[in-house]
């Protein structure tokens, strides 16, 4: 398969972007910059035009999609638009009972606890999602250089949210069966994996210049659990993609950064636990990295935020590519003009290698 069209129609050349070239490895006038949970949650653009709407009504809306995913870049000027969507929309469109419950996140009305439940599981088509093909093409047309991010949720963290019901603390239910019954959880993730890969590629043929893959709750795993039950899940996902940067993150993954380095990624996040120096060192060489600053510092001072902000440029110049983020999303209560700041100074900051 070929990947996403490094042209834009309007004559950009898409693979100049400092953000995909950093991806790559590749020399940059500037470090990249965008921020997970850009598009929404502190921004009051984004509330006033969410007051009132179901989260999985604005993400299957494609006039919403498109403005939630430009609101970010038209107020922090970052590098890169991150689709507005959510890890669980493939779910509900194979037609899995769930909902995103406001302060509590995905719940599901039909735990999988056994073989008859992945029967809810079918693959998806393009025509489950022609929302997400409209917005995605409306967008490269707005966006111009500005690459958009794809993404999606890994098998793992899909699979506790169907097993457990809804968030869960400990993942009870999940490693029960993870370690348990084996059998059945490989059949699980091998679903799972094949609706994650075609949902990414419906991404990436609409127009998406790269993606990445959330395993938001995979750091409950140690790496001998994570290299036997969710390593080849995850190489196959990002082995069947096409040619466009890749990206690989999730939260409390210090301990996995080695074994993430080998699930085929380009690039591996990191989260604010483990310096970039130190990251670059468990991932090793052939990887980009991106991060990693605490979401948390942007409610301090500013003049905390830019020491800190300092201080992950510096550590990330042991990596062969950065891209500046933060460890986690964007917290609802953090200050858009801070962001704003941090953008500019990242830019500023961030000499060009």
């Amino acid at each position: 398969m070929t990947g996403a069209p490094t042209w834009h129609p309007c004559g950009v050349n898409l693979a100049d972007s400092a953000f995909l070239r950093a991806c790559r490895r590749q020399p940059v006038p500037h470090t990249p910059v965008w921020y997970m949970r850009q598009a929404g949650r502190s921004l009051p653009e984004y509330l006033r035009m969410r007051e009132g709407v179901p989260m999985l009504t604005a993400c299957s809306t494609p006039d919403m999609i498109v403005e939630f995913t430009m609101q970010p870049v038209r107020r922090y000027g970052v590098d890169a638009a991150v689709f507005f969507s959510d890890i669980v929309v493939p779910l509900k469109a194979i037609g899995v009972d769930l909902d995103i419950k406001p302060g509590v996140g995905p719940v599901v009305a039909d735990p999988i606890r056994d073989a008859r439940g992945l029967e809810a599981l079918r693959p998806i088509e393009p025509d489950d999602v022609p929302y997400i093909t409209e917005a995605i093409q409306a967008l490269t047309g707005e966006l111009g250089g500005t690459p958009l991010i794809g993404f999606a949720g890994a098998p793992f963290t899909l699979g506790s949210y169907l097993i457990e019901g809804g968030p869960s603390k400990n993942h009870d239910h999940t490693k029960a069966m993870m370690y348990g019954e084996p059998q059945l959880w490989h059949a699980l993730m091998e679903r799972l994996s094949t609706i994650v890969l075609e949902h990414l590629r419906i991404q990436i043929a609409a127009g998406a210049s790269a993606v990445q893959l959330f395993d938001s709750w995979v750091g409950a795993l140690a790496p001998a659990d994570y290299r036997e039950f969710i390593l080849p899940h995850t190489r196959r996902i990002f082995e069947g993609l096409p040619d466009v940067p890749r990206i690989h993150f999730g939260v409390g993954t210090g301990e996995l950064l080695g074994v993430l380095g080998e699930a085929g990624a380009d690039v591996v996040g990191v989260d604010w636990r483990v310096p970039l120096d130190e990251a670059a060192r468990r991932v090793g060489p052939g990887k980009a990295l991106q991060g990693n600053l605490d979401p948390a510092v942007l409610l301090a001072p500013w003049e905390v935020v830019e020491r800190k902000a300092r201080e992950v440029l510096r550590q990330g110049r042991a990596a062969e590519g950065h891209v500046f983020n933060l460890g986690h999303g964007v917290l609802p209560s953090t200050d858009p003009d801070q962001l704003k700041r941090l953008t500019d100074l990242v830019h500023e900051a961030g000499s060009g290698s």
